[in-house]
């Protein structure tokens, strides 16, 4: 049988931390929630691995080490508002709540949103919502957010994501402009201007409904 709290020990000690995520809040979270929670029973020997695990359906958890990166970059603090998009089965947002004060987690497939809603409730994760709706449109009626985590690559950020920003807001993804080359990215709202930043080398999935069309901007 498979220690998952040793195994969790082993991937914050073994792939986060050689990669420079050291932030202790972040790693605290992280350490909170059972991954093996969040995946298919014939998975949950494999949840720790350093690679993405495939949910089915195109979806998937972001590997560790981007994830947590991801995280840090976001720089979220206590009192953050935070839209988690494509939540999948909710792992995403049951590690942002530990650092936030609340999480809106949106999912566009009703059968994974029921398994987030559902996985979120049985680890008494009180200070998030799954939302279920277009992963592009965002949530604007909740927001403006302090931060937004696309939990996936994009190939561009929509607009309307952007703009559901708060003054001084902070999105983060993995950008993949062109073939296989993806980097962290970040995008910052400072008086009305969004600055955008690519951070370090990533490859993850690109998210569905995030490919380059018409009305993208970043």
């Amino acid at each position: 049988m498979t220690d998952f709290a040793t195994a969790r020990t082993h991937m914050i000690d073994g792939q986060l931390r050689p990669n420079e995520v050291n932030d202790e809040r972040v790693l605290d979270a992280i350490r909170s929630v059972p991954r093996e929670h969040f995946v298919p029973k014939a998975k949950r020997a494999v949840a720790y691995v350093d690679e993405d695990l495939d949910l089915g359906g195109g979806r998937f958890l972001m590997e560790p080490m981007i994830f947590a990166k991801l995280i840090v970059a976001a720089d979220i603090r206590a009192g953050d508002l935070i839209l988690d998009i494509g939540c999948a089965s909710g792992y995403s947002s049951a590690v942002l709540a530990h650092l936030g004060d609340a999480v809106v987690a949106l999912e566009e497939e009703t059968e994974l949103a029921g398994l987030a809603e559902k996985k979120l409730a049985e680890l008494e994760v009180m200070n998030a919502a799954v939302v279920t709706g277009t992963l592009t449109a965002g949530v604007a009626k909740q927001g403006p957010y302090d931060v937004i985590f696309i939990e996936g690559a994009v190939e561009q950020v929509p607009l309307a994501l952007i703009r559901q920003l708060k003054d001084g807001g902070r999105l983060v993804c993995v950008h993949r402009e062109y073939g296989p080359v993806a980097r962290g990215h970040l995008i910052t709202m400072e008086d009305g201007v969004a600055a955008p930043q690519d951070l370090f080398d990533a490859n993850v999935p690109v998210l569905p409904g995030f490919t380059k069309e018409q009305g993208f901007v970043f």
